[in-house]
């Protein structure tokens, strides 16, 4: 494992146009990896993107906390207005039962759920979307018996409160909400807001380019002290992005860079945000770079006097590595998706287990296209038994991506 004692650096600027290119990636490439053969996929279901069905699942479904096994999502297209839709999955014996709760209507409401996955906070759903309103929505849908109203709790895009809202949501204890923008901002930058439980909307930091980090991508992650933790793509004091932390003071919100990624052995382009384990360290991905040139998987633990940055995995391949938030099971094992890199060039899911001699890597599945599906996106849910759901954005027996499953 490769280790860092990290100062509190800060950032660079980038352009947008590189990021975007990460969406249209198309990649060919292989990785080694370890296959595992004690595990099942099985698709269950497929999008068609006809009547309100949606298509083209970027964003990976949550799981219901009351444990019913019910599963819920967006898509980043079709609905009755092709502008993307908000879904739910609920078992039913052998089988899945599927409800369109919402179709974006491309306008006000908002259009184009992106890879940020839906946040559940008293019984409703929230969520962001890339474009409608002026630049982009955080919205709620439910809580529904029936039917599932939607309603508008920001539209982004007048003034400098942001633009393109593309992570999704979170909540802290508090019941505030959480989420960034890629673009907007003081700076045009990017931020960070805050919307508070009347909906009360305010931008709580603007990047501000230079040395600092810039375009965030992903969501925030909230710890039990209120702080705030995220990654973004690029920015940082080598310009291939870093991982900042907002806290709370009696003057405001005060923004820290933990650690900028230097684009060698550590990686590079930390797509993807973080999640926290219960001691407080911060694991998450990089989409390049690393020792073998596939991206990381990376812990950020803190120290009496700084963070410790300690590589965990290194993936082999080049252009398509992990794009989103790790998961984490009840035994402590992660759980990610590859983008692109596998044994046929369109992504895979895969475990690390930590032990004695450090984290092995086990591949679960390797997209083969077509019915299989391909191009991940997502972040993985993961239930109590083990079993592991996703999004693949093509593919499927429609052609329109789907949600799969793997069972242990």
């Amino acid at each position: 494992m490769l280790q860092y004692q990290v100062g509190r650096s800060a950032s660079a600027e980038c352009a947008w146009g590189i990021f975007s290119a990460f969406l249209a990636a198309f990649v060919f490439l292989a990785s080694v990896s370890q296959p595992a053969r004690c595990q099942t996929y099985n698709v269950i279901y497929n999008f068609t993107g006809i009547g309100t069905d949606g298509a083209t699942p970027y964003g990976g479904p949550i799981l219901d906390p009351d444990g019913s096994g019910k599963l819920y999502g967006t898509t980043y297209l079709g609905g009755n207005f092709g502008s993307g839709s908000v879904y739910e999955l609920s078992p039913a014996g052998g089988s899945w039962q599927y409800r369109s709760l919402h179709s974006f209507f491309g306008q006000a409401d908002g259009a184009g759920p992106a890879f940020g996955s839906l946040a559940m906070h008293d019984g409703a759903l929230f969520g962001s979307t890339e474009g409608g309103g002026y630049f982009g929505t955080a919205f709620e849908v439910g809580p529904c018996k029936y039917t599932c109203p939607e309603m508008v709790v920001h539209g982004f895009g007048l003034g400098t409160d942001g633009q393109e809202p593309i992570g999704g949501v979170v909540f802290d204890q508090a019941g505030n909400l959480f989420g960034t923008t890629l673009l907007g901002g003081v700076y045009g930058n990017g931020t960070v807001y805050k919307i508070n439980p009347s909906g009360r909307e305010k931008v709580i930091y603007s990047f501000t380019g230079g040395i600092d980090a810039v375009n965030p991508a992903a969501a925030v992650t909230a710890d039990d002290h209120g702080n705030l933790y995220g990654t973004t793509s690029f920015g940082g004091a080598n310009g291939v992005g870093a991982i900042y932390k907002l806290a709370h003071t009696q003057s405001g919100w005060v923004e820290t860079v933990l650690y900028s990624f230097q684009g060698l052995n550590d990686g590079a382009n930390p797509v993807g945000g973080l999640i926290l384990d219960k001691d407080g360290n911060l694991y998450g991905g990089t989409f390049d770079g690393g020792i073998n040139g596939g991206g990381t998987v990376y812990e950020l633990s803190p120290s009496k006097e700084d963070w410790n940055f300690t590589v965990l995995y290194s993936f082999t391949g080049g252009y398509g590595g992990l794009y989103n938030k790790l998961t984490f099971d009840k035994k402590g094992n992660l759980y990610g998706i590859l983008n692109g890199e596998s044994a046929y060039g369109l992504g895979s899911v895969f475990k690390l287990t930590p032990g004695p001699g450090g984290w092995s890597y086990t591949d679960l599945h390797d997209f083969a296209g077509g019915n299989d599906g391909g191009q991940p996106y997502c972040q993985l849910a993961v239930d109590d038994k083990g079993n592991v759901f996703g999004t693949a954005i093509i593919g499927g027996s429609d052609g329109q991506g789907l949600v799969f499953e793997i069972t242990p």
